[in-house]
């Protein structure tokens, strides 16, 4: 193991469950296991290791693959893990999962243990200074009420006030919690009944959420949230071309996420990456490949790269030097 984080990485939690199966599986039974727990990008890094049996986790019988693990295999937490818990107990969004008698004993059982980092270590030069109020019980609660209604498909109303300081007042479905690095706020893709019983996908910030009660209805049939979701992306992807050099792959895949998305081999050390997008991502999604240096290139959609000339004008407007497109 590289880092100690990884463990709770998308690799090794798909590799952990792979591993638990007791039967033999097939290379195809693999690939829809990563595809299904995982990013499909998952399968360029994760399948060639399993085949070529560099991670030897696996024994090899025809085309079949047996975990070498047994049925009785425990893992304990070390006092790294520990330690790395009970930094976590420090981070104020924790209190949005947890309450208060919770934290406490959390703290006390893990109280003989030095937390592996403290917030004040950390400082965050590309993140706004805004972020949502963590700490804050109405806040807390308006969360929890949504993450409850979101496992029971329930429907609630919400009282909102939009950008441009209109009040709104909705019935919801809450869909789907997403949280950005950048912005360090949450936000709430919720479904919003349309026309014909069809509904809507809208993206609301939790922190511009002034109350929510449950509606006392929920959902008769589940939604397929991620038709949804494509159905209002725009036609054409954003397309980039990453080469592959100072890490460059890994760190894109960290660094979008939280986009749909599908990457493939073009060259020796070039990939292609599509991400899909709807107009409410489209700025931060800017913000963002602006951001990631020089190994990323945007070849279309045309949409997308009128909206980056007109951003990058209007840096060479505010007198930002050497830009050229």
């Amino acid at each position: 193991m590289e880092l100690f984080s990884e463990i709770y990485s998308c690799y090794y939690q798909v590799l952990r469950h792979l591993l638990s199966s007791q039967g033999a599986l097939t290379i195809q039974d693999i690939r829809s296991r990563i595809c299904r727990e995982g990013f499909e990008e998952s399968l360029l890094s994760i399948i060639p290791k399993i085949e070529s049996g560099a991670w030897n986790l696996f024994e090899k019988d025809g085309g079949l693959y047996l975990s070498k693990l047994s049925p009785s295999f425990l893992t304990p937490l070390s006092a790294l893990e520990k330690s790395y818990l009970n930094a976590l107990l420090s981070d104020p969004r924790i209190g949005l999962f947890l309450e208060p008698a919770q934290l406490e004993a959390l703290r006390r059982m893990l109280s003989e243990v030095p937390p592996l980092w403290r917030p004040e270590q950390f400082y965050y030069y590309d993140r706004f200074s805004d972020g949502d109020p963590w700490q804050d019980e109405s806040y807390r609660h308006c969360f929890r009420t949504l993450l409850q209604a979101q496992k029971n498909r329930q429907y609630v109303d919400i009282d909102y006030i939009s950008p441009n300081g209109k009040r709104l007042h909705h019935p919801y479905i809450p869909a789907r919690l997403e949280y950005s690095v950048k912005n360090d706020k949450l936000r709430l893709l919720a479904l919003k009944p349309a026309k014909r019983g069809q509904m809507k996908p809208e993206l609301l910030n939790l922190s511009r959420i002034q109350s929510v009660r449950p509606a006392g209805k929920a959902l008769s049939s589940p939604v397929d949230l991620n038709a949804l979701i494509r159905n209002s992306y725009y036609k054409e992807p954003v397309t980039l071309h990453i080469v592959n050099r100072r890490n460059a792959l890994e760190r894109a895949m960290l660094h979008f996420a939280n986009y749909e998305k599908n990457t493939a081999k073009i060259d020796e050390n070039i990939y292609e990456c599509l991400i899909y997008y709807h107009q409410n991502m489209e700025t931060e999604l800017l913000i963002e490949v602006l951001s990631f240096g020089p190994m990323l290139t945007v070849i279309g959609n045309e949409r997308f790269l009128r909206s980056l000339r007109a951003r990058l004008r209007r840096q060479m407007e505010l007198g930002v030097p050497d830009i050229s497109f």
